[in-house]
């Protein structure tokens, strides 16, 4: 298995090398961004993850909305908006601008600890003394750092659905009631910068390697582009426990229940985990009912006051922001 994983492995890299000589390097020198080149070299790699994922996306995922879909497309202006968020966030660029904005105080904070003698603590090897010669391998520190991150993205997700403020913006993604794969990435994008900085930080903190943090976000990217699909699809009553299934997400989704604890309006939910149920099943917030319900949320009803969450990216935006202050 981990020769299979690094033949991808360089094989990925020569496509990024080639890529990045060809055209980001000139690219870079023409504009008289040269001092960047490190930075542009990691943006080629995102990208090429990026079209990979497209693919995937494109081929697989919309054969199977194809085959059994739980309901007809009948938005697709509200498609085509998620279509958007999705190439925003799968080709680099909001990644491009984590890379100037964000990046460089993660560089100034851990730099200052190590001038002080604080390094990150590594995860694989903390494991080491456990599993003798199984953390050797790269599948196992790959499966580790997933489990790390993904136990975090649980409770950042509870947490966007328990603060006020944070629901405020999250809603944004739940307002969809025409889900697809492409509704994964449709979020307010200060949403997108507080998730995933917190989440840069904890793998900085754990040590994972530039490569494998990639890796773990390409993995989780594309599994939450299938659990946000638009298809008729569970994976068992083992396995459904085991992966998040689009019908177990769709839960999560629910108008009136994915959203919502004890009564109406009151903010929580259920089926949190963005990969693995057992985090779900753990603190007690799983719902493995088999049923399909239709997506989005309660005051977006007409009998409910049929709250206005935009048509288009900047309204969404906009609107999120003013919801963040208790406005309408």
């Amino acid at each position: 298995m981990d020769q299979l994983l690094q033949v991808f492995a360089d094989g990925f890299h020569r496509v990024q090398e080639l890529v990045y000589e060809t055209v980001v390097q000139p690219v870079a020198f023409a504009l008289g961004m040269g001092n960047i080149l490190e930075d542009g070299y990691a943006a080629t790699g995102w990208l090429l993850v990026g079209v990979l994922q497209l693919i995937v996306m494109l081929v697989v995922f919309r054969a199977l909305e194809r085959w059994r879909p739980v309901e007809p497309v009948s938005d697709r202006r509200a498609v085509r908006v998620d279509v958007l968020y999705t190439l925003i966030h799968r080709l680099g660029l909001f990644r491009l601008a984590l890379f100037f904005s964000i990046d460089p105080l993660w560089d100034i904070l851990f730099g200052t600890l190590s001038l002080h003698g604080v390094s990150s603590w590594q995860l694989d090897q903390a494991l080491a003394p456990l599993w003798p010669g199984l953390t050797d391998t790269a599948w196992f520190a790959f499966l580790a750092y997933l489990l790390v991150l993904d136990f975090i993205d649980y409770w950042l997700h509870r947490a966007q659905h328990n603060l006020r403020w944070w629901w405020g913006l999250h809603s944004l993604h739940h307002s969809q009631q025409q889900m697809t794969m492409w509704s994964d990435n449709r979020n307010h994008l200060l949403d997108d910068l507080i998730r995933d900085s917190i989440l840069v930080l904890a793998a900085r903190l754990i040590g994972i390697a530039p490569g494998q943090f990639v890796a773990v976000v390409a993995c989780t990217q594309l599994l939450e582009s299938l659990s946000h699909a638009n298809v008729r699809m569970w994976f068992g009553p083992v396995f459904e426990r085991v992966l998040v299934s689009p019908r177990f997400h769709r839960l999560h989704h629910s108008i009136g229940a994915g959203h919502e604890s004890n009564g109406r309006g009151s903010l929580g939910g259920h089926n949190f985990a963005v990969l693995f149920p057992v985090w779900d099943v753990l603190f007690r917030t799983a719902d493995f009912t088999l049923r399909y319900d239709p997506t989005g949320i309660r005051d977006q009803l007409p009998e409910e006051g049929g709250r206005d969450y935009g048509r288009g990216f900047w309204s969404q935006q906009w609107l999120g922001l003013r919801r963040v202050f208790g406005q309408r």
